[in-house]
């Protein structure tokens, strides 16, 4: 008689390998409706790739155990759905453990590098629209409301990866029905903390010694992003209210 996949003894010793069951038992304290048939989904999606044995069981090793927490953190702290949750994966997205009782370290939050453009970076409309998804109305709508602010150039308009992956995260928006017109209170919000930002480092950014300027260009993109880490904890013990 064949044991139940739950069941199968795992494997002892550091780095070892879980079944199933162990993995749903080491994980339901932090993700209360984890189920055995969630990670297979999740399989079935090719989002995770467990070892099998010769028996054909699932056996799951560390690294495997932290892709699932971290896609799991990614829907519930993040509302991301799984074809977006892919691409954070595929693009190297990580979800490190954070050390009890310290913050988190800002290089390791996500953010959008403050750095001189170079070579490369700049994107014709097509190439945009292709890469994203969007359509050329939805573009011509985010320009209009301000959400994003193409450059011409030699008689094109041109947008950096910045300006790109406005447009990504808005097309995901789209599919809930919110349009450039409900963005203007992002572009506001996002003005009032430049304009904050600013205010802090101004000094040293004008500065005319240029270790000085990189100094501050680098504590800019920190401050960036603790702000931004900030907001989005803001936003998800609002968003919680809905639902408690």
């Amino acid at each position: 008689m064949s044991t139940p996949e739950a069941e199968v003894p795992e494997q002892r010793g550091p780095g070892k390998s879980l079944t199933i069951g162990a993995v749903c038992k080491q994980l339901e304290r932090e993700f209360p409706d984890i189920s055995i048939s969630k990670i297979r989904y999740l399989e079935d999606q090719k989002l995770l790739s467990p070892r099998r044995t010769p028996g054909g069981y699932r056996l799951f090793a560390p690294g495997d155990v932290q892709r699932l927490r971290t896609i799991l953190r990614l829907q519930r702290d993040e509302f991301l759905p799984l074809r977006v949750i892919r691409q954070e994966l595929a693009a190297g997205r990580a979800d490190p453990e954070v050390t009890k009782g310290k913050s988190p370290d800002p290089r390791a939050l996500r953010r959008t590098t403050l750095e001189v453009r170079g070579p490369g970076s700049m994107y014709r409309l097509a190439e945009v629209l292709d890469e994203t998804g969007a359509d050329q109305a939805l573009v011509k709508e985010l320009e209009e409301y301000g959400v994003i602010r193409g450059e011409r150039s030699d008689g094109e308009v041109l947008y950096d990866d910045t300006e790109r992956e406005i447009v990504r995260a808005v097309t995901e928006l789209k599919r809930f029905g919110v349009g450039g017109r409900n963005l203007r209170v992002f572009r506001t919000s996002a003005d009032r903390e430049a304009a904050l930002l600013e205010q802090i480092l101004a000094p040293a950014l004008r500065s005319r010694n240029p270790e000085r300027r990189k100094e501050a260009v680098e504590a800019l993109e920190n401050l960036a992003a603790i702000a931004s880490h900030l907001k989005h904890l803001l936003l998800i013990r609002d968003l919680r209210k809905l639902t408690g």
